[in-house]
């Protein structure tokens, strides 16, 4: 077996102490994005008997973005809060799991879903990208706050909750339980960073597993990775790195005969070696953030 790795939560460590000297920036301490004080407005909103909208990232066209729904389509969104979608509406439905949502079929973010997947493992990080204690029911007032590596420091992020819909249901990513929204709001406040939710479409795993971590990069393409590849992905998964993988681009997302999707991205969840007929295999498991279609071939569910 490989020798172990620093211990888990040492790189995170790491950045704790990279920051400037008050320690604005850090995960303690995050930036306020666009100077909005999550707390401050929403004792506002409590205070008034209001629900939060945010002047940032208004529900509105401009935060779909451009070139990606036709006029038709646009014409038909209605921006609903979750409370309003569902009479049940919670944010967390026992707890976060890669299981809980599959992406939309409007935007190409799977880069983005792929490694939400990859952070739903890390759970002290997943704590840290979504803060504790937000609900629907307890202070509700629309606002909700998530937490994001950028450019050298940590942002803290405020949206208020509404979301797009059509016919009363969600156009981006989707919830395997309908009323779970957690998804949907990490969804839009990385839209608001990106600029749009248009500005999602199209993207690399890399892109955001950084803006999950502030982690170091590291990338190898598969025609001239190191011989020893598995084995350094087996290092990282000891170490808990977040792992994810894409598939050649073209010009459209093609499903193979093997359940592998061209164009696409996948979360790494696991990497393992095997004993069959008494020789080891290595094996590397992938998680589709469509939320169905995988691999159908040796070592697959069948």
């Amino acid at each position: 077996m490989p020798p172990p790795l620093a211990p888990h939560g040492m790189c995170l460590k790491i950045l704790n102490e990279r920051n400037t000297k008050d320690g604005m920036g850090s995960t303690t301490k995050p930036l306020k994005f666009l100077d909005q004080d999550y707390n401050t407005l929403k004792d506002n909103c409590l205070k008034k008997d209001q629900r939060f909208i945010d002047e940032f990232f208004k529900p509105d066209l401009r935060s779909i973005g451009k070139d990606l729904l036709n006029q038709h389509t646009m014409a038909k969104i209605e921006w609903k809060r979750p409370t309003v979608i569902s009479k049940i509406a919670q944010f967390v439905v026992e707890g976060v799991s890669r299981f809980d949502y599959a992406q939309g079929e409007v935007v190409g973010n799977c880069w983005f879903l792929a490694s939400v997947g990859a952070l739903t493992f890390q759970k002290n990080l997943l704590q840290h990208i979504i803060p504790q204690g937000q609900s629907f029911y307890n202070k509700y007032a629309g606002i909700f706050h998530f937490r994001f590596w950028r450019f050298g420091s940590w942002y803290d992020v405020v949206i208020d909750d509404k979301l797009p819909t059509i016919n009363g249901k969600l156009i981006f990513v989707q919830s395997k339980t309908s009323n779970e929204f957690w998804p949907a709001l990490l969804e839009k406040a990385y839209a608001k960073v990106c600029g749009s939710y248009a500005d999602m479409h199209a993207g690399r795993v890399s892109e955001a597993l950084l803006d999950f971590s502030g982690g170091v990069h590291m990338h190898f393409d598969l025609k001239s990775a190191p011989a020893d590849l598995w084995r350094m992905m087996y290092h990282a998964s000891e170490a808990h790195a977040l792992m994810g993988c894409e598939t050649a681009r073209g010009g459209r997302e093609i499903l193979l005969e093997n359940g592998i999707v061209m164009g696409h991205a996948y979360t790494v969840t696991g990497v393992y070696q095997a004993t069959f007929q008494g020789h080891p295999v290595q094996l590397v498991r992938l998680f589709n953030p469509w939320g169905n279609t995988e691999w159908n071939g040796d070592w697959s569910d069948q």
